[in-house]
C-alpha cells in the first residue's frame, strides 16, 4: 500500500507574504483523531470504567464527536504546518493564518477525505536597492565640550552623597522630600489612576512629575499640607488626563538633603581609584573624548543608513513592523518604571492603542 503524502503548493503575495495550500492525506487526518482520542482517553474520568480504558464510542458520546475533531484539527494544522516550512524551506516571521478560518473548516472536516486547506504567513522581504553610490549625507559637525568634565564629576559626587535628614529650612530644588499626595480631576472630582501615595520618595528637580508639581513643593515645610492646581500637558502619556486640570492635595513628610563630598584627591580614591583629583579629570576628560568620537562616527553611520533606507526597494512585511511597534512600546514602558510611575494603571488599553498608531511611522523608518 503506497502511503499518501502531503502535498504543498507556494504562491507569493503582495508585502512580502506566501499563502501555503496544503493537500493533507486522510491517513494523517485518521491518525490525528486517534492520537487525540487515546490522549483523552489516558486521562479521562467517566465513573464506571478504569482510567485508559475507556472505550472509543463511550468517549466520543461523552466529549462530542465535534470538540474531538476540533482537537484534532489543530493537531492536524499544526504538524502539516510545520512538514509544509521543511518541505519548501520556508522560515517565517509570523504566526500562520488559516485562510477562511478555523470554524468553516470545523464543519466539512471529516478524517476519511483528504483536507485542504491553506494558511499565509510573512516572510523575509527580497532586499533591492535602487542605488548605492552616489548619495550625499548632511552631518552637522560638533566640537568637544570641556564642560562635561566638570558635570561628569558632578554626577559622580551625586552618586557618592550622603543622605542626611533635614528639619530646620523649606524644601528647596535639589533635595528630597518624602511626600504623600492625591489626586483628582477638577470637572468631575474623579480620583486620578495612580495620582495617588501615601509616602513617596520624590528627588525636586525640574521636570519630574507633571509641571508644578515640584514647583509647588518647594518652600513647604515638614509636616505642611498644601493644594496644588495643575493642568496635565496636552501629550501626557496617560491619554485621559490629557490637557486636563486637576488638584492635587499634597502634604509634606520629610525631607532629606545630598551632603556632597570635596572635590579632593580622597575623592579621586574613592570615585575612580585614582591617586589624585589632576589624575581622575584627566581620565573623565579621555573617556569622554572616546564617547564623543564613537558618537560622531554613529551619527555619520546613521546619516548613511537614512540614505540608504530611502533606495530601499522592499515590500516590508506587516510582522516586522508589529515586533518593532511592541519593541517600542516595551521600551517605554520601563523609562516610565524607572521614573516611579505605575505602569499597569497607566498603560490602559486605550493607550497602548494610542501608542501603537503614533509610533508606528517611526517603526517602519527603524524596520528599513
Amino acid at each position: 500500500m503506497i502511503k499518501e503524502t502531503l502535498i504543498v503548493k507556494t504562491t507569493t503575495l503582495p508585502q512580502s507574504r506566501i499563502a501555503l495550500e496544503l493537500e493533507i492525506p486522510s491517513n494523517t487526518c485518521k491518525s490525528c483523531v486517534n492520537e487525540t482520542i487515546n490522549s483523552i482517553s489516558r486521562s479521562a474520568k467517566i465513573p464506571g470504567f478504569r482510567l485508559g480504558k475507556i472505550p472509543k464510542q463511550v468517549l466520543i458520546q461523552r466529549i462530542g464527536i465535534t470538540q474531538l475533531h476540533a482537537s484534532a484539527l489543530e493537531k492536524i494544522i499544526d504538524k502539516s504546518w510545520n512538514e509544509a516550512l521543511k518541505m519548501k524551506s520556508i522560515e517565517p516571521l509570523s504566526e500562520p493564518e488559516l485562510v477562511d478560518g478555523f470554524e468553516s473548516l470545523l464543519k466539512k472536516f471529516s478524517p476519511d477525505k483528504p483536507l485542504k486547506i491553506t494558511l499565509q504567513t510573512d516572510v523575509a522581504p527580497e532586499l533591492k536597492l535602487k542605488k548605492s553610490k552616489g548619495l550625499a549625507v548632511e552631518v552637522k559637525k560638533s566640537k568637544f565640550d570641556p564642560k562635561s568634565i566638570d558635570e561628569a564629576l558632578e554626577k559622580s559626587r551625586n552618586q557618592l552623597a550622603n543622605i542626611v535628614p533635614v528639619n530646620d529650612r523649606p524644601a528647596k530644588l535639589g533635595d528630597i522630600a518624602v511626600v504623600s499626595f492625591k489626586g483628582i480631576y477638577k470637572d468631575s472630582k474623579k480620583e486620578i489612576d495612580g495620582g495617588s501615595s501615601e509616602s513617596m520618595d520624590l528627588e525636586l528637580q525640574k521636570n519630574k512629575m507633571i509641571p508644578g508639581f515640584v514647583e509647588g513643593i518647594v518652600g513647604m515645610k515638614i509636616d505642611d499640607n498644601k493644594t496644588l492646581n495643575l493642568k496635565f500637558p496636552e501629550d501626557y502619556s496617560h491619554e485621559d488626563s490629557r490637557g486636563k486640570e486637576a488638584i492635587f492635595e499634597v502634604g509634606l513628610k520629610d525631607l532629606k538633603e545630598k551632603e556632597l563630598p570635596k572635590l579632593n584627591d580622597d575623592f579621586a580614591k574613592q570615585s575612580g581609584n585614582k591617586e589624585s583629583l589632576k589624575e581622575l579629570k584627566k581620565d573623565i576628560e579621555n573617556q569622554l573624548k572616546e564617547n564623543f568620537e564613537n558618537t560622531q562616527k554613529n551619527i555619520k553611520i546613521e546619516a548613511l543608513m537614512d540614505a540608504l533606507s530611502k533606495e530601499l526597494d522592499a515590500e516590508i512585511p506587516k510582522a516586522m513592523i508589529d515586533s518593532e511597534v511592541r519593541n517600542n512600546i516595551e521600551q517605554t514602558a520601563q523609562r516610565f518604571a524607572q521614573q516611579g510611575m505605575d505602569i499597569k494603571s497607566t498603560f490602559t488599553p486605550e493607550l497602548i492603542k494610542s501608542l501603537s498608531e503614533s509610533t508606528r511611522p517611526q517603526a517602519e523608518k527603524n524596520v528599513q
